[in-house]
């Protein structure tokens, strides 16, 4: 069963940084595309940012773009969620999930717990 857990998120000021971990114990992400949500209080869930299963293709949605980077580490089976300038209305729970494709990962039922995210001064 794959089982993702997310790490990394914490309280930080407008303009700072953070980085956050999707680990997968039990099985390899090896083939497996991987992206990050994010979903505030009395929003809908929005989808971030994803990585293909190889590692050479990625998408970022327009509110992160520029200042978010998603990456993949095979040998940790680990995939990071680099976060740059970030902004109050980046404050939301942030979730990983695994699917076949990046399109499919809606659908997915392979999701993280969460991690929460909080920026303020």
């Amino acid at each position: 069963q794959l089982q993702l857990v997310e790490s990394g998120g914490g309280l930080v000021q407008p303009g700072g940084s953070l980085r956050l971990s999707c680990v997968s114990s039990g099985w390899t992400l090896d083939y497996l595309a991987v992206g990050w949500f994010r979903q505030a209080p009395g929003k809908e869930r929005e989808e971030v940012s994803c990585v293909n299963d190889s590692g050479d293709s990625t998408t970022y949605s327009d509110s992160v773009k520029g200042r978010f980077t998603i990456s993949r580490d095979f040998a940790k089976n680990t995939v990071y969620l680099q976060m740059n300038n970030l902004k109050s209305e980046d404050t939301a729970v942030y979730y990983c999930a695994a699917a076949g494709q990046c399109k499919t990962l809606v659908d997915t039922e392979y999701w993280g717990q969460g991690t929460q995210v909080t920026v303020s001064s």
